[in-house]
């Protein structure tokens, strides 16, 4: 039993750790996530300090972005830039929120994490997985959009996204 836990294990992370070039070409801009103009789904997932929150409160009233990531994420750190740019920007207009999924690191990591790197918004740590599960991201470095009316507006995978002018565009509508 304890033999096929760890193969599993191992599925997902190898499955997380797909190099950036191959999931864009499989699952670019739009084909990854929910359907473009669905409705944000909420999902139980627990703050930094542990406490059950739901990913909707902190998306609600304004257009969002959510960023699926890990501490071990490579094509997330290549992303980061962008985020800090769109927060520096646009932060007063569009909430970012960080979901740290819950395979191969802990609360306490990403904790870290945070405190090293506050990027001034949220992580919220998905450990049941179920913000990964009503987004469907089967991946880490997936960016889901949402606009003024909690819709999904752009939905993203890897390191080729330009979200700086997607998150512009979002704020133009």
């Amino acid at each position: 039993m304890r033999a096929n836990v760890c193969i599993l294990q191992l599925a997902i992370i190898a499955a997380f750790a797909m190099p950036a070039p191959i999931w864009a070409q499989v699952a670019g801009e739009g084909s990854v996530s929910l359907p473009f103009g669905s409705v944000a789904p909420g999902a139980v997932l627990q703050d930094l300090e542990g406490n059950s929150v739901d990913l909707i409160d902190y998306i609600k009233g304004t257009p969002a972005l959510i960023e699926f990531w890990a501490s071990w994420c490579e094509q997330c750190e290549v992303l980061q830039p962008q985020l800090d740019r769109i927060q520096a920007e646009h932060g007063e207009q569009m909430k970012i929120v960080a979901v740290a999924v819950g395979v191969a690191q802990s609360l306490r990591r990403v904790k870290r994490h945070f405190e090293d790197h506050n990027p001034g918004y949220p992580y919220l740590y998905d450990a049941r997985g179920a913000a990964v599960r009503a987004y469907n991201a089967q991946t880490t470095s997936i960016v889901v959009m949402l606009d003024s009316d909690g819709k999904v507006a752009y939905t993203g995978v890897g390191t080729s996204q330009d979200l700086v002018g997607a998150a512009q565009e979002i704020l133009r509508r």
